[in-house]
């Protein structure tokens, strides 16, 4: 049997509902709205595993589920080495979001990486402590700073409102996911010029570490024709 995982609620389990609908596919909950079972219609050899978002990436990466519908960001945060644990089959077209660092509005001098890394050593000098980036995104913006080469940081985990925590002075710099920036604007903030970290969206996965049968190796391609991909 070929596991299907989705998320198990709100706007995002609708759409990806939607979208398999578009392509012939019925998911459906199952019982209680409270219960994480499901079934899935138009095709056998399918079960349908109702998931939070977040439990998705380690599911396909420990090949407990064949199929799983998340966060582009939260499969490569949460996934080291992702691509040879699991693969990229489709681009859901919603759910999108942007990984962003952002810094305080009065940061005037403040606008590029270059300005961020310059502005990182300075702070040390004054402060005694490397400037700290408050994040839930320690992998991506560990990788993304590195690459840009800023250096002198600490990253903070903020498990939160990471918005906050610049005024409530437990960071200094914040990275964080957003779609409009309206959250960063109500607390201070300025998205830094610079390519964004990661440009989220919801994504259909594919684990490479799932023991397959041949039988489900065919329902698999089955699957695929049917979603074109």
């Amino acid at each position: 049997m070929i596991k299907l995982g989705v998320p198990s609620k709100g706007r995002l389990m609708d759409k990806t509902f939607d979208w398999f609908g578009k392509h012939g596919l019925t998911l459906e909950k199952s019982g209680a709205d409270r219960e994480y079972a499901g079934r899935v219609e138009g095709i056998d050899g399918v079960e349908l595993v109702l998931l939070s978002a977040g439990e998705i990436p380690r599911e396909l990466a420990a090949g407990r589920i064949h199929l799983g519908v998340t966060g582009s960001d939260l499969v490569r945060e949460k996934i080291a080495g992702w691509q040879s644990q699991v693969q990229e089959l489709a681009l859901l077209g919603f759910g999108g979001a942007d990984l962003i660092l952002a810094v305080p509005q009065g940061w005037v001098d403040v606008e590029t990486l270059d300005d961020l890394d310059a502005a990182a050593a300075a702070f040390r000098k004054v402060h005694g402590f490397r400037m700290r980036i408050a994040t839930k995104y320690h992998r991506l913006v560990r990788d993304y700073l590195r690459e840009h080469g800023v250096a002198d940081y600490q990253l903070v985990d903020s498990q939160g409102a990471t918005e906050g925590t610049v005024k409530n002075e437990t960071a200094e710099v914040v990275a964080d996911i957003t779609s409009t920036g309206e959250t960063l604007r109500a607390n201070g903030l300025r998205i830094l010029d610079a390519p964004v970290v990661h440009a989220s969206q919801a994504t259909l996965f594919q684990s490479l570490t799932a023991d397959v049968s041949d039988t489900e190796r065919q329902t698999l391609r089955d699957i695929k024709s049917r979603l074109s991909i």
